[in-house]
């Protein structure tokens, strides 16, 4: 993989030149660090072009980024916020002799641990829980939205991600979902999964998968919106 820097209005931009037909440009949380993938033969003179023409796009979405709301670092203590599928509940924390395990009743989210369970050993019982929580529920969602759109995930893997809330593969058909997206609103899990298989037909995003997207759920913008809008984890990203 070869990386280069090129400068588009004072704005540093990673060039990744990768085995790939088409150009990507993403702006990654939570600076809003800009990126291109690009076609390992393009010349970096015509990225150059390509991100200039972009800049408006690039900044706006920095700005995005940059007053996005955050969670301040968890420490899991007792009445701790923690969110959902989108509602806020406070940590209640439980130490007793028996198998760690995390429930949710009324406004709590009860987390049992072992007497003098340390942080890191609480982040570990509430993200599991969190990936299991994420794993019920989107199989219905990808059952449904596999037959509407006429395509077929081959694996799905629930993992923290740094930076995306899902991705997929278009060659091998596997398709990563963020745990993340368990403490966000329900319809937002739905609209990361229809993005997902909609990008087993159009692995780019251009026009074609945008009217994919407006086709199959049309409400796609509020909804990518509302997942931006809620607070993200305290977390340090990565490129």
């Amino acid at each position: 993989m070869n990386i280069k820097q090129i400068d588009v209005g004072g704005i540093q931009v990673d060039v990744v030149f990768k085995d790939i037909k088409n150009v990507h440009l993403s702006v990654r949380p939570p600076a809003g660090r800009v990126s291109i993938s690009a076609p390992a033969r393009m010349k970096l003179d015509t990225l150059r072009v390509y991100a200039i023409s972009k800049l408006d796009w690039i900044k706006k979405q920095q700005a995005r980024l940059q007053g996005q709301e955050r969670e301040t670092l968890r420490e899991y203590l007792d009445r701790e916020s923690h969110y959902v599928w989108g509602r806020r509940y406070l940590l209640k924390v439980v130490e007793a002799d028996r198998v760690p395990s995390v429930e949710l009743k009324h406004s709590q989210l009860v987390l049992t641990v072992h007497p003098g369970a340390m942080r890191k050993k609480r982040e570990d019982v509430v993200a599991a829980w969190y990936r299991e929580q994420l794993k019920v529920a989107m199989f219905p969602l990808i059952t449904k939205w596999e037959e509407v759109i006429g395509v077929k995930a081959n694996r799905v893997f629930v993992q923290r991600m740094k930076t995306k809330w899902g991705s997929c593969n278009p060659r091998t058909h596997n398709i990563h979902l963020n745990s993340e997206l368990a403490k966000k609103p329900r319809e937002c899990l739905e609209y990361v999964i229809v993005h997902e298989l909609a990008h087993l037909l159009v692995p780019s995003h251009n026009q074609n998968f945008v009217a994919l997207m407006d086709k199959f759920i049309p409400q796609w913008r509020h909804l990518r919106d509302e997942l931006n809008r809620t607070p993200v984890s305290h977390e340090e990203w990565e490129y």
